[in-house]
């Protein structure tokens, strides 16, 4: 998960030309020989790439889900849009299904192979995006499917939010401590991906952010400070692998045209730590009674939020352009998983960027939200479709070409 890369200031280091692949730490069976990008290679079935389906997967439904709260966010609605976002609801629990079918079956069909995807130092860094996936079904099931005062699935929802909550802090805790003893990674091979254990707990934040507002004021606090605790963990441990990651690029310069679109994943912590701080601070009980100084404090921590929100909200927007001149200058030519990251980090931004609108009242950076919305959306149906014909003329899912080699 090292996505190992090609530094620009090594042209001639280029792994796209099939060599140099870690076929030893992934699942090669005897395919080394064949030259992995050669348009003649031979072509395999199902079981045999089953043997390749990753848990990077779950990149696709947790992009989807992200769409689905994004529709929902929308500033500006139009009748029948809802029922949109809720068709891509829909869309992604059958997705889900299908993906958590398939890797069960590549699970029994090659036996090992679980343990090897949890240990690899490139595939294990996306077993996170299974909980990720999760978070965005949580919050979208409360957006779609929960109705206003049913006690029950309320109770449903605050029960999930905890079990996610403990589940997503062992990961967190439990990956970072198994990296730090199984492996050693050099200073010019890091990559966000990196970031990606503790991302399932930092969007605790997140979710409480969205289901607060829903909970009877005895439940809802609880569920906003640990959102709060969760979200400053995970912000505070993104901001230490920036420092790597700068240095990373000050070092060895950019990653390889084909890892680049990854430099997204730079804009998930800031972005999504904005949108939960502004919904956690607009979430808190209406009888949430704290006094400093004498005033209520619950006004005094919405300006607070909404100046946090803002200051990391620029800090998004720069990691944005440095990653978008970075995939400009040098495009990648094969289709890869790591190309979701150019949706779903970028949904949390556009979600604060509507959370501030509503915030400042500006009609301004409302229409700026509706507008990036829309690329968004362009965005999500060009990476589906490169998925769709990747999977189909065998650029993924094949020997040497997904997230269980060290290198493609």
């Amino acid at each position: 998960m090292t996505d190992v890369d090609l530094d620009e200031k090594d042209p001639d280091h280029d792994l796209e030309k099939g060599k140099g692949q870690d076929h030893g730490k992934g699942h090669d069976h005897g395919h080394g020989h064949v030259d992995v990008n050669d348009p003649n290679r031979p072509r395999y079935g199902l079981k045999q790439r089953l043997h390749h389906f990753t848990w990077a997967w779950f990149t696709t439904t947790m992009s989807a889900g992200g769409l689905s709260l994004l529709i929902f966010a929308q500033p500006f609605q139009f009748p029948g849009l809802r029922q949109i976002g809720l068709a891509v609801y829909i869309i992604n629990l059958v997705i889900f299904a299908i993906l958590n079918a398939c890797l069960i079956g590549r699970f029994i069909i090659h036996t090992g192979d679980l343990s090897k995807s949890l240990t690899h130092p490139r595939e294990g860094f996306f077993v996170p995006t299974y909980f990720l996936s999760i978070a965005t079904l949580i919050t979208s099931t409360q957006r779609y499917a929960i109705p206003d005062n049913d006690i029950n699935l309320v109770w449903a929802i605050k029960t999930a939010y905890w079990g996610y909550v403990a589940i997503t802090l062992m990961l967190a805790i439990g990956q970072f401590s198994y990296v730090f003893s199984a492996h050693s990674f050099g200073l010019h091979t890091m990559m966000p991906t990196w970031i990606l254990p503790i991302f399932p707990v930092m969007l605790s934040g997140t979710i409480a952010s969205i289901i607060a507002e829903t909970q009877p004021a005895i439940d809802a606090l609880p569920i906003i400070v640990a959102g709060l605790t969760c979200q400053g963990l995970g912000i505070s441990v993104a901001f230490m692998m920036y420092a790597h990651m700068i240095g990373r690029l000050m070092q060895a310069g950019l990653p390889n045209r084909e890892h680049r679109p990854g430099l997204y994943m730079n804009v998930g912590p800031p972005a999504f730590t904005a949108t939960a701080v502004i919904g956690m601070a607009n979430g808190l009980p209406d009888d949430f009674d704290m006094m400093v100084a004498g005033i209520s404090a619950k006004p005094l921590i919405q300006v607070w939020a909404l100046v946090t929100g803002i200051f990391l909200w620029a800090l998004a927007l720069w990691w944005f352009g440095v990653a978008t001149i970075a995939v400009i200058r040098s495009p990648p030519k094969y289709f890869h998983l790591g190309w979701w990251a150019m949706v779903f980090p970028n949904t949390g931004w556009i979600l604060s960027t509507i959370a501030i609108g509503k915030a400042l009242n500006s009609n301004g950076v409302l229409y700026a939200a509706t507008g990036m919305s829309v690329v968004l959306l362009i965005m999500f149906f060009f990476v589906g479709y490169h998925l769709v014909r990747a999977v189909m003329i065998q650029d993924i899912m094949y020997p040497g070409r997904d997230e269980d080699v060290n290198d493609h």
